[in-house]
């Protein structure tokens, strides 16, 4: 048995008792007042008491204290730039351990077809994760994206890099509902949703549509991004108060 497939049916488990969920994204880059292992697990929890399903949760400090606050599973990333790839979500073989020490039970990584750094393969990064009896989900950008994650052993792929890649971008705020037909269409694995999702509705339309889940992170937990996103509405709406 291949290290690929040990474990396999534990990670077709574990996705079906995320089907129909929400993950709570919770994230906060460097400038947002939120940023720390502190505040993520003050989010995790509020989350968790929500109804979430999940937790998608970046870096190993965030992790170990989401993993401490709330008894939902959590879906790590690690995000870390080089200088000779644009990819930078769970980039690297060793990117992807940093993460999987933690014990967390889902890795998400860039799944495209692009350059990885020091031209690591994507197929030895996901090998990484199921060695570690983890699920593989890869962030697709394009169509073209799709086949390669599935040949390198991805447990579920989702529309996260549309719009954010230069093949794929986009000027839209809204979710790319097309790609995600497309792709659960045409995937032979679990689709998740996820990348500007700022409505329930949305959510409710991409379950509609097919995903197995739905990934929502800044409409939930980064107050400065919905402050701004109510600010620069309203700047273009033109509205003026009524005397």
């Amino acid at each position: 048995m291949t290290e690929r497939a040990y474990g396999k049916h534990d990670r077709l488990r574990q996705l079906g008792e995320l089907h129909g969920g929400l993950i709570v994204s919770c994230q906060a880059r460097s400038g947002n007042p939120l940023e720390g292992p502190a505040s993520m697990a003050l989010m995790a929890r509020a989350a968790e008491l929500g109804g979430a399903r999940g937790l998608r949760v970046n870096g190993p400090e965030d992790i170990r204290a989401v993993m401490q606050a709330s008894s939902l599973p959590v879906l790590g990333i690690h995000k870390v730039e080089y200088d000779d790839s644009p990819v930078m979500i769970t980039p690297t073989v060793r990117d992807a351990e940093a993460i999987l020490e933690t014990g967390v039970p889902m890795v998400a990584l860039d799944g495209t077809n692009r350059y990885r750094p020091h031209g690591e393969r994507l197929a030895d990064i996901m090998d990484a994760i199921h060695t570690h009896h983890a699920l593989a989900f890869a962030d697709l950008a394009t169509p073209d994206d799709l086949q390669g994650a599935v040949d390198a052993g991805a447990d579920a792929v989702g529309t996260t890099l549309s719009g954010y890649t230069a093949e794929s971008a986009s000027d839209t705020d809204a979710p790319d509902l097309e790609f995600l037909a497309w792709l659960v269409k045409y995937s032979p694995v679990p689709v998740f949703a996820e990348g500007r999702f700022w409505t329930p509705e949305q959510a409710v339309e991409a379950l509609r549509i097919g995903a197995s889940m739905v990934v929502v992170g800044t409409a939930i937990t980064n107050p400065m991004a919905i402050t701004s996103h109510f600010v620069s509405t309203i700047a273009k709406s033109g509205s003026t108060p009524q005397e």
